[in-house]
């Protein structure tokens, strides 16, 4: 029975490091969902900004990121292009990230 402690503390370390790998990963998949939404109204805010949907840009990309469980935080529309800000959290942590739709840049 000499060994049991040693089992236990084994079992308990594998357990917590466990717990924490995936509490990164979660918030690493978080982070890569408010990515995608930030795309998304970029996309949906140009698509209103070229006429092709009967709505304000930044209104468009608010109800895209909201569809999306983001929040648009930030809009700037500027000739042909936009660019949105969308804010969410990953694990409890606030995330903000930025997308850009609009014409290449040379």
């Amino acid at each position: 029975m000499a060994g049991a402690p040693l089992v236990v503390g084994l079992a308990a370390a594998v357990a917590l490091s466990g717990g924490g790998a995936v509490a990164v990963s979660v918030a690493l998949v978080e982070s890569q969902r408010i990515s995608g939404a930030a795309d998304a109204a970029a996309l949906a805010g140009a698509d209103a900004l070229l006429g092709w949907v009967a709505e304000a840009p930044c209104a468009s990309a608010a109800r895209v990121a909201e569809v999306n469980r983001a929040r648009l935080s930030a809009c700037r529309v500027d000739g042909v292009e936009i660019v949105v800000t969308v804010s969410g959290a990953a694990a409890g942590i606030p995330v903000e990230r930025s997308a850009r739709a609009g014409p290449a840049r040379s």
